[in-house]
């Protein structure tokens, strides 16, 4: 269900006929442009999309006489369309608002071309339907990288965080995490809006980011690449020290990098964090550390041998 007043604030659309409802039964991300149905082919008709009309369609009705246009209108909005959007600040005929009205179908208006407007249609609809989990960690963006940050409660997420918005990186969720799936290969993590920009830092309690260090310290959505793990340092534990292995985590049926990251008193965090995102940046180019020393070890095993 796609709640109508996000919808209208979100695509700055004008409400022309409204409705008893509160949201549209909207099931797919998608639009459909009813040029064939007025034409009267209805053998294929996706009437639970948002109806967009522009001026190809706009221009058929209004060739038409008052009663012709009633009669392709009526059989029209007979189905059970979630809305109608009219493009380029066109004016519908009175006809389409008095059948709108009386079959309960809101009507639209925005300024904006039908191209431009399907498209905005179609990425609201596909963050708004996409699958979607809530989880508990930290999500900042680090040199352009998106870094979930996972941990036991009072490993260090948010003090880690912080340091890392002191120099100069973004912070986009703190402690709860609302995770979408927008496309087979793309999460995308934003904070909750009740608790957008605020972070809880022990000792000191609630501290509002944006107020303290400026607009440019939190972004409102950021992808999520790559994922850190903060525990504290087991020392019976063996931890990756080379870095060939390298470890994914599965999120909604996305895999993306995963690391874990050991913490204790006296090491950097932020700095091992920034670190993390620069390799990664690396590696998408194609170029890997820890391959590149295993290489070098091989040509000179290889080149001993032969010697």
């Amino acid at each position: 269900m796609i709640d109508i007043e996000d919808f209208v604030q979100k695509l700055n659309l004008k409400v022309l006929s409204g409705t008893s409802k509160s949201d549209m039964n909207i099931a797919s991300a998608d639009i459909n442009r009813p040029g064939m149905q007025f034409c009267g082919f209805y053998e294929y008709f996706a009437s639970e999309q948002p109806q967009v009309i522009g001026r190809v369609e706009m221009t058929y009705l209004e060739s038409l006489d008052s009663g012709a246009r009633t009669s392709v209108l009526e059989k029209y909005m007979s189905h059970d369309l979630p809305c109608i959007i009219i493009c380029w600040d066109m004016n519908p005929p009175q006809e389409l608002l008095k059948i709108a009205k009386k079959n309960d179908i809101p009507v639209f208006q925005s300024t904006s071309k039908t191209t431009k407007l399907s498209l905005q249609v179609i990425m609201h609809l596909n963050r708004c339907l996409a699958p979607h989990i809530t989880q508990h960690g930290v999500l900042v963006d680090v040199y352009g990288v998106g870094v979930l940050l996972t941990g036991a409660s009072g490993v260090g997420k948010s003090e880690a965080a912080l340091e890392l918005v002191k120099r100069g990186h973004q912070l986009a969720a703190d402690d709860v995490v609302d995770i979408r799936r927008v496309a087979d290969d793309r999460l995308i993590g934003e904070a909750p809006e009740m608790v957008r920009h605020f972070m809880e830092i022990r000792g000191i309690g609630i501290i509002d980011i944006r107020a303290l260090y400026g607009v440019g310290s939190v972004i409102l959505s950021k992808s999520i690449d790559m994922a850190i793990h903060m525990e504290n340092w087991d020392t019976q534990k063996e931890y990756d020290r080379l870095g060939l292995t390298e470890e994914t985590i599965t999120i909604l049926d996305v895999k993306i990098p995963y690391q874990v990251m050991p913490v204790r008193p006296g090491r950097n965090v932020a700095i091992i964090i920034e670190v993390a995102a620069r390799n990664m940046s690396l590696k998408r180019l194609g170029y890997s550390a820890a391959h590149e020393l295993d290489r070098r070890l091989n040509e000179m095993i290889t080149h001993s041998r032969d010697e």
